[in-house]
């Protein structure tokens, strides 16, 4: 077997232009997997230097510590030529440049793919990320997950009747698009493996948002009955809801008949087994309130995670629903590694693993254009020619 601590990604070099989530989080995983990515900030920072508190010791947010690690830093005002220059110099051995500004950001500044990148630099893997690509009735608008959520339906199947429609606690629109992002930027990398030539990435968040419909798209389709606000249940499977016990909820969810038997056999209601309401996966959809009025009236004297234990060693799904602390101080969070923590900084690791080429999250969050000095000596900038570029602003040391 293959080993090496460089990860599979060991010599790809990345231009990071991206900011807030998606983006950063795409660049996150290359990091992690041992690519050397340049962060390149505006003058004004990242945005999520900004969003808290909470903050750590260096001012920055906890939200930008969680997107950024393994990456060198500066920044760069890619209005002026100057910054543009160095651009060009990062780019000339460059394998990824991947940036989410608004269409026509880079055109104007005579940066596009088509416009200028392409030719000059054949290999290069152009990466945008938008909110809703660059035309179209929608085209060239800026999008955020929790619009997107609203937008494209995704909040109008998250929440119940009695708080409505409900926007999803995580955003799950700009997460899902990093990983779009992520899995276009290798294609092509292995496409390039084949022909030589780069070619241009699209992520855009409203093609992802309508990507996770499911099943909710194919339900409508098929039967032009529109989704109904279920809370924790299931469109197309009964029970998969959550239920409270003595000490706190859990959810169950139980995909086959089988699953079913042993779940009432385990709890007490073997006398469900034969009820005709319940003997199928339709007839327990039809019957799914007077199912858990049963199930919760079963369950109501047991404690969850010995509950859950049990069921799920007796091969029925189940978790207790756990608060984000209990959830990291689980034991499967620390046998799996999920924390990465080191000289103050902690964050969850990526959750794709290599056994042949394993990564190594890369080094804590870096400070704003912590790297500059360094970045520049390698394009062979002269130190005067540093100080002019950072006395001209084209690469400021320090947050407008």
């Amino acid at each position: 077997m293959r080993t090496t601590s460089s990860g599979a990604l060991r010599g790809l070099k990345v231009i990071d232009l991206t900011r807030v989530l998606a983006g950063p989080l795409c660049t996150q995983v290359l990091a992690d997997q041992g690519a050397d990515v340049v962060k390149i900030e505006p003058p004004a920072g990242d945005e999520t230097r900004r969003l808290g508190p909470p903050f750590d010791s260096a001012g920055s947010a906890a939200y930008f510590s969680a997107l950024n690690r393994g990456k060198r830093a500066m920044s760069l005002d890619l209005s002026m030529p100057q910054a543009q220059d160095v651009l060009h110099r990062l780019l000339g051995d460059a394998d990824v440049l991947v940036e989410n500004f608004l269409p026509g950001t880079m055109e104007r500044w005579g940066l596009g793919y088509e416009q200028a990148l392409a030719d000059r630099y054949p290999r290069l893997v152009y990466c945008n990320i938008t909110g809703f690509g660059a035309d179209g009735p929608l085209g060239g608008l800026p999008g955020y997950d929790a619009v997107l959520q609203a937008l494209c339906g995704l909040m109008s199947v998250n929440g119940d009747e009695s708080c409505g429609a409900t926007r999803i606690g995580i955003p799950v629109v700009d997460h899902l698009t990093g990983y779009v992002a992520l899995s276009g930027i290798l294609m092509a990398l292995h496409a390039r493996g084949a022909d030589g030539r780069g070619q241009r990435v699209e992520a855009a968040l409203y093609d992802t948002a309508l990507s996770l419909l499911l099943p909710h798209a194919s339900n409508w389709l098929a039967s032009q009955k529109d989704p109904e606000l279920l809370g924790s249940a299931h469109p197309n499977i009964a029970p998969y809801d959550k239920f409270r016990a003595s000490d706190g909820e859990l959810f169950i969810g139980i995909m086959t008949d089988v699953q079913f038997q042993r779940f009432c056999s385990h709890v007490g209601l073997q006398g469900l087994i034969a009820d005709e309401r319940f003997t199928s996966n339709a007839q327990r959809l039809v019957h799914r309130d007077a199912l858990k009025q049963a199930i919760e009236t079963a369950i109501a004297s047991m404690a969850c995670e010995p509950l859950c234990e049990s069921l799920m060693r007796a091969g029925v799904p189940a978790g207790a629903v756990n608060s984000i602390p209990r959830a990291l101080a689980h034991a499967h969070c620390e046998h799996r590694q999920m924390l990465v923590q080191r000289d103050g900084y902690t964050g969850l690791r990526s959750p794709m693993r290599l056994m042949g080429t394993p990564g190594v999250a890369g080094a804590s969050p870096p400070r704003f254009a912590q790297d500059a000095a360094q970045i520049l000596e390698s394009l062979g900038f002269s130190p005067e020619e540093r100080d002019q570029l950072q006395g001209s602003g084209a690469a400021p040391a320090t947050r407008r």
